[in-house]
């Protein structure tokens, strides 16, 4: 083959100029990223049902969607969490699974469960988003003299849904969103005093304001469309509207309370930099190139801002994409640093600038070539892609020295240079081959690796092995033809600075003749210092600490706060504030947004990100976490959870901290017994910090007990108390408001200080059927007590994370940032009741593991032994993971299900209606 290229140059040249164009043009079409596609197809549902109780959300809401939604294949896992009001499922599949017929299989669970939902629900809708991961992009909407209200509709109208097109994008979250609502709000006892029951009013404003078809008329010689005023627009119009009729006066809607232009949820809130703002956070669809996406934000925001008023100041919080094409570039500047340095070594062992040429030119061929077939193949520019062709530059080289090496040797035996590479290049050809294969082949073993680690590698390997054998070709092809021709043959006579080197190179030889003597009279010595080096390395390489991925430096740090269940919502803003002042104050950020209040999650949890400045001007992001740390722990009432996003987020779950340990029961109050245990155990680990738990069972509640002989004998229903209920206190929308550009709410509650006191319960009175006004307190017992503020499906999560300072600092001897398996270990065994493992990053952490993470799980059997009243676990290492080897109680049985992908959700099917309903034990254990 080399005897063909050489005799035909300008076919060689040819086929190298085509391997440099198609390169060329693929390197411009390559995408940008940190690191390969190793996304987990990942789907989030949301239903929602305002006003319904955490409870009523889990039972009534999720368990049907679960289990039509569990005979979905290929499903990984799946996890929920019903708050008041809503319930988000958030599933994830395996690898191997595409997500748009994922997403068809979810779309048909959903119609199929419509019927068993509740009447009123709202459709459930579903995104393919992974709600865990971090938004790509935020942007901060504020403006010093327009109203929130059409502040927001500039953000969510006009700004999210044209964003919410770009291709790539999964969803847009506003934070701090305040929609323009008519908000209604009642005097009890103006209703009381005019015998007007607030059942009445919510009837009385759904029929006086209607959108309805009027029809058309039609005359002899033209038509007329027919359009009624029954819509009304705004506060002013509705404070008119009549409600009824008392002793023969109309009684306006303004008499019975206060009607405002306000927002349909004034429990939310959000402020950039201390001022208040509409945030906007875009998160991609998992598998979409974040560069890619980001930029055609960018490109869309720049195309609006024009037709925005100049009042509303529109300010980029955080861009992910900065950071990655930063990394890129520096790994960029390494690969040609790497490039450089291999030339000019080259140049300082051959000492000859056309030898240097020659075999220097199958480093751009190499490279350049294997961009054709990264582009072919749907690789992207990463960190890892890279890193493969930093390292193959080394590789690439040593064939055309290898062939460059044999045809001087030839010439230096007095041939010409054309005999010289025919017969040098045919001489090792084959050498060169072997060598290409077997560089290749080690690479092998990774394109058959499974799971995240297998996603990792496969495109570092591709790309390595690729580059090697376009280096081998170009050794065969390019390298001997123009050897043949502009190859000088060697000469005797040398410059100045030749004879210099060669002297240095002289010394250098007789130095290394004379240690090797050395060596070779003392070989038993040198046979134990290798055996010694070979027993250092091992023990080193156990102490070394290990983990998954480092922690990337991405310019972003986000916090939650959490303050005590029942917290008001003033009151949490109270203590936001306060965070945000302390954080504020800190010369390591460059923004910073705050948000507290949900639409019916945790109320008593407040989010925080922080866009940190260029990392020239500031700490690493793990410094200031350590030192924003003690400063915003002085905050009485609140505990603040610091993180600094992973590049890979294993799992689909929303938390508090990066690594996770999660147990699972049926009975929720022992497996909040068992949950405290467990917390009270990591807190005395000194490696981890900030544990906390997100099983949140103590929430104040006002309970309403019906005594339904009473009700009965007086004409009410249950219905028409808990609707009672919900129009005083649910925000309940009663209306709805049709412009031609969007819809509006219309929020009818009691006034904000007949919603401070639970004595107002009693003040509310119900039209029965006899037409009479019954009291509340006629026909219910008001008592208070505690309940669920969240029910999450998948188990009580535990979540650790570990600071960068040097108190806190983890210190591993096998688990490196990630945790010890002897800590866990110790902490099962002395107290956890329930046993688990770890979850999300921690369990990724340890490389064996990885098959857990796409389907194959490690059984966990039923064993129980009698005569026990205290939960002991013993534990011991199969394959340094965690398994029980025994779970003894002596009044229960505990049912362990198996975590195999498959039967897990079989299992899940069967003995979903049992999860919220108590037993006397824990009758489950769930790893995820």
């Amino acid at each position: 083959m080399t005897a063909l290229f050489i005799r035909r140059p300008v076919m060689t040249a040819l086929v190298m100029i085509g391997i440099l164009f198609f390169g060329g043009v693929s390197y411009t079409r390559l995408a940008v990223s940190d690191l390969p596609t190793v996304d987990f197809p990942t789907i989030q549902v949301n239903a929602n049902l305002p006003g319904a109780s955490p409870e009523t959300m889990a039972a009534a809401v999720a368990t049907p969607l679960e289990k039509q939604f569990s005979t979905i294949a290929g499903i990984d896992n799946m996890t929920s969490s019903s708050g008041l009001g809503s319930t988000s499922i958030t599933i994830q599949f395996s690898l191997d699974r595409s997500i748009d017929a994922a997403a068809q299989d979810v779309q048909a669970a959903i119609s199929q469960t419509l019927r068993s939902l509740p009447q009123g629900i709202l459709p459930p809708s579903y995104r393919k988003v992974n709600p865990a991961d971090q938004p790509i992009i935020y942007f901060a909407l504020t403006s010093k003299t327009m109203p929130l209200s059409q502040l927001d509709e500039y953000g969510q109208t006009f700004m999210a849904q044209r964003i919410s097109m770009v291709p790539g994008i999964a969803q847009v979250q506003v934070f701090g969103g305040q929609k323009y609502a008519v908000r209604i709000q009642l005097d009890p006892t103006s209703l009381a005093n005019r015998g007007i029951g607030i059942d009445e009013v919510a009837t009385a404003i759904d029929a006086q304001n209607v959108s309805m078809p009027t029809g058309t008329l039609w005359g002899i010689n033209r038509a007329s469309t027919i359009k009624a005023n029954g819509q009304l627009q705004n506060a002013q119009q509705f404070r008119q509207m009549v409600v009824a009729y008392r002793n023969g006066a109309p009684v306006h809607l303004d008499e019975l309370g206060t009607v405002l232009d306000d927002v349909e949820n004034n429990k939310v809130a959000s402020w950039y930099n201390g001022d208040r703002a509409v945030v906007l956070a875009i998160q991609r669809q998992p598998g979409t190139n974040t560069v890619a996406v980001a930029d055609g934000v960018k490109a869309l925001i720049g195309s609006l801002r024009s037709q925005i008023p100049p009042s509303v100041d529109i300010h980029t919080l955080y861009d992910r994409s900065l950071s990655i094409e930063e990394s890129v570039s520096d790994v960029k500047f390494t690969l040609m640093l790497t490039l450089f340095l291999v030339v000019m070594v080259i140049f300082v062992f051959l000492r000859n600038i056309s030898a240097t040429i020659i075999p220097s030119l199958a480093l751009p061929m190499s490279l350049i070539g294997t961009f054709a077939v990264m582009y072919l193949l749907g690789f992207s520019l990463d960190n890892l892609s890279l890193m493969a062709l930093t390292l193959a530059v080394g590789f690439v080289v040593d064939d055309a020295i290898v062939m460059l090496e044999n045809i001087v040797r030839h010439m230096e035996m007095g041939k010409d240079p054309v005999k010289a590479s025919y017969e040098g290049s045919a001489e090792v050809a084959f050498t060169i081959l072997a060598m290409t294969v077997s560089l290749t082949a080690v690479f092998i073993p990774l394109l058959f690796m499974g799971g995240i680690l297998g996603r990792l590698f496969h495109e570092f390997a591709v790309t390595i092995g690729t580059a090697i054998l376009v280096s081998g070709f170009v050794s065969l092809t390019l390298t001997p033809m123009l050897a043949s021709r502009f190859l000088k043959p060697p000469t005797h006579s040398h410059g100045r600075l030749f004879n210099a080197t060669e002297r240095v190179y002289t010394r250098i030889l007789n130095k290394y003749e004379s240690s090797l003597e050395w060596v070779m009279l003392r070989r038993f010595a040198a046979l134990m210092f290798s055996l010694v080096v070979l027993v250092g390395t091992v023990v080193l390489f156990k102490l070394v600490p290990t983990g998954f991925i480092p922690t990337q430096d991405t310019g972003q740090i986000v916090a939650t706060t959490e303050a005590a269940q029942g917290t008001s919502f003033k009151e949490m803003v109270r203590h936001q504030q306060q965070i945000a002042a302390i954080v504020a104050r800190d010369t390591n950020i460059a923004g910073f947004m705050s948000s507290v209040g949900s639409g019916g999650g945790s109320g008593n949890q407040g989010r925080i990100f922080l866009g940190l400045k260029p990392r020239g001007e500031r700490l690493s992001a793990d410094e200031i976490v350590a030192e924003l740390r003690p400063k915003l722990s002085s905050v009485p009432g609140m505990n603040v959870f610091m993180t600094v996003p992973p590049a890979i987020q294993i799992g689909g779950r929303q938390s508090k901290s990066q690594y996770q340990f999660t147990l699972q029961g049926t009975d929720i109050a022992l497996l909040d017994t068992a949950a405290k245990r467990l917390e009270a155990r990591m807190r005395d680990i000194a490696q981890i910090q900030d544990v906390t738990s997100d099983l949140q069972i103590a929430n104040p509640e006002v309970r309403v007990d019906i005594d339904r002989d009473r009700a009965g004998s007086l004409g009410v229903t249950a219905e028409q108390i808990e609707s009672a209920l919900y129009d005083a206190y649910g925000s309940r929308q009663v209306s709805t408001i049709y412009t031609p550009n969007n819809q509006y709410q219309v929020v009818m509650e009691l006034l904000p200080q007949f919603q401070q006191d639970v004595n107002a319960l009693k003040m509310l009175y119900v039209r029965s059927a006899k037409g009479d006004l019954v009291p509340l307190s006629a026909v219910a017992n008001i008592t208070q007590g505690v309940g669920p503020l969240s029910i999450t499906h998948a188990g009580v999560q535990y979540q650790t994370g570990c600071g960068a300072g040097s108190g806190d600092r983890c210190r591993r001897s096998r688990r490196g940032n990630h945790g010890s398996l002897d800590d866990h270990d110790e902490f099962l065994r002395n107290g956890a009741g329930v046993p688990g493992e770890s979850a999300g990053s921690a369990r990724a952490a340890d490389s064996r593991h990885f098959r857990d993470l796409h389907g194959a799980r490690h059984p966990v059997r039923e064993l129980h032994s009698p005569g026990d009243d205290s939960y002991r676990l013993a534990f011991r290492r199969v394959r340094r993971s965690l398994r029980p080897a025994c779970i003894p109680d002596a009044s229960r049985r505990l049912r362990i299900r198996r975590t195999d992908s498959t039967r897990r959700h079989c299992q899940e099917k069967r003995d979903h209606d049992d999860r919220l309903r108590p037993r006397g034990g824990a009758d489950a254990t769930h790893y995820s």
